[in-house]
């Protein structure tokens, strides 16, 4: 799982410093219960030897003395004596200071005590852990043990006070860390929302005015926040003056196309002139020159096709205005389908309006001229018998919906990215024999643009659709469906 930067570094900082304090924790307890220890050891060794000294009295003729009353002991204190392999006497002080006799399984467990003389910590049962001390008399061996149950509890209360102080430590110094570190890294949040802007820049067309950089504030190459800004500025600069190269090519290629195009039909004017003129007297031509003269006025017309559409898109690339008024889109869709009727009357037209008209904003003769482009690429690249149907509706966004769809093979899916560009023709149908100049889509795109609409397409196998919104005058209502 991808985390920020910042969660990063307060999550290794804090997990650092709770493996710190932990280790703190854990070396303390244990040098806290060495030293505890060796204070008990030491009063154990004080205890044993007052109960060597009160039992190794001379006995006399009376019985032996009792452990538990050695002088000078303390509640809880444990005193036993033992003789040939077991437990003679023994008992423990309680709190009150009376003698309480030891239980079965604590006096096994005293039997196994070396008499060396050295403290051992068992553990006694109920009694809990005791320190014990076994030492040798003239008489008895004689075992003395000190509870360890303060010493447990001590231990307890330093690790449980060390675990809050460490717990709050390490809340704290997260939210400080957090602090911090958002402070620090303040300077690259500011390098990265550069560079957002950035993003958000169309910067495939047009001129660009690539005015974005990092402050200088964020570009000390001291520090690496400053390096990276500075690299990104000087990235943005090489950016920048590679749009402008862009933009330059792209205004000389444009005007270059404006300029062939508005040369080019002067002479084509001329050309279809004079073909007009010699087919009026075809009738004394041999075929041969008839056929020739036929071929150069159908050529020399789709050439001035080619041209008006050159010169269309070069002067809607230079962003040149359109007479903008109220358009009947119902009137130009029905005119349009009766027009692509008497030119392919082998398919057959539908058209769907509502029974209002439905008016938009925009240029009538650069809608009319919409609406006929999609008509003829579907009569163009679809066989005849297909059924093309013109539909107008309204959506719920409150935009005029056209559609333009055909029952035709489709379009391939290889295709389809790149539908909408400039001289894109498929391997069959979308060739010059079909009257095709690669031009009809992308004049549909670019005037839908200039209208602040949009335009797509959809195809699949036996439907091709292709759908245009455009901004709604006034609302329209249900539709209607009639036979062209």
């Amino acid at each position: 799982m991808g985390w920020p930067l910042r969660t990063k570094l307060i999550a290794s900082m804090v997990a650092l410093l709770a493996v710190v304090c932990a280790i703190i924790g854990v070396v303390s307890e244990l040098a806290l219960s060495a030293f505890l220890i060796r204070q008990v050891d030491a009063q154990l060794v004080s205890a044993s030897n007052r109960a060597k000294v009160f039992l190794g009295k001379p006995r006399g003729l009376g019985p032996p003395p009792d452990p538990l009353n050695a002088p000078g002991q303390a509640s809880g204190t444990l005193t036993a004596r033992l003789s040939g392999g077991r437990v003679v006497d023994a008992g423990m002080l309680t709190a009150q200071g009376q003698p309480q006799e030891l239980d079965a399984a604590a006096k096994a467990a005293l039997l196994g005590l070396p008499v060396d003389g050295r403290p051992y910590t068992r553990a006694l049962g109920g009694l809990g852990d005791y320190r014990l001390i076994a030492e040798n008399t003239p008489d008895d061996v004689v075992v003395t043990g000190l509870p360890l149950a303060q010493v447990d509890e001590t231990l307890l209360t330093v690790g449980l006070i060390l675990a809050r102080v460490t717990l709050a430590g390490v809340l704290g110094a997260g939210f400080a860390g957090a602090c911090a570190v958002r402070r620090t890294l303040r300077p690259l949040d500011r390098v990265a929302a550069v560079a957002a802007r950035v993003t958000e820049l169309p910067l495939d067309r047009g001129e660009v005015a690539l005015s974005v950089r990092v402050a200088d504030v964020d570009t000390d190459p001291r520090t690496e926040v400053g390096q990276v800004g500075a690299a990104l500025n000087r990235m943005l600069g090489h950016v920048g003056d590679a749009l402008r190269a862009r933009h330059a090519g792209e205004q000389r290629a444009r005007q270059f196309v404006a300029d062939a195009s508005h040369e080019l039909r002067t002479p084509l004017a001329a050309i279809r002139g004079y073909a007009e003129l010699i087919r009026r007297g075809r009738e004394s031509l041999p075929p041969g020159v008839a056929h020739a003269m036929d071929r150069v006025d159908s050529e020399s017309a789709r050439m001035a096709s080619l041209v008006e559409g050159l010169l269309l898109l070069a002067r809607l690339d230079a962003g040149r205005p359109l007479e903008i008024g109220e358009a009947d889109l119902s009137r130009l869709v029905a005119d349009a389908v009766g027009d692509a009727r008497i030119a392919g009357p082998r398919h057959r037209w539908l058209v769907e309006l509502p029974p209002e008209p439905v008016l938009v904003r925009g240029d009538v003769q650069r809608l009319h001229q919409i609406v006929a482009n999609l008509l003829s690429n579907g009569r163009t690249h679809t066989p005849p018998g297909t059924t093309i149907t013109a539909a107008l509706a309204r959506s719920a966004g409150g935009e005029v919906v056209l559609t333009v769809t055909d029952d035709g093979p489709g379009i391939p899916a290889d295709l389809l990215p790149t539908v909408f560009e400039r001289f894109v023709r498929g391997d069959s149908s979308r060739s010059r024999g079909a009257g095709s100049t690669g031009l009809g889509m992308a004049i549909v795109a670019a005037l839908v643009s200039a209208h602040r609409g949009s335009v797509a397409v959809h195809s699949v196998p036996g439907r091709t659709e292709f759908e245009v919104r455009l901004p709604a005058a006034r609302a329209t209502h249900r539709n209607t469906t009639t036979a062209a």
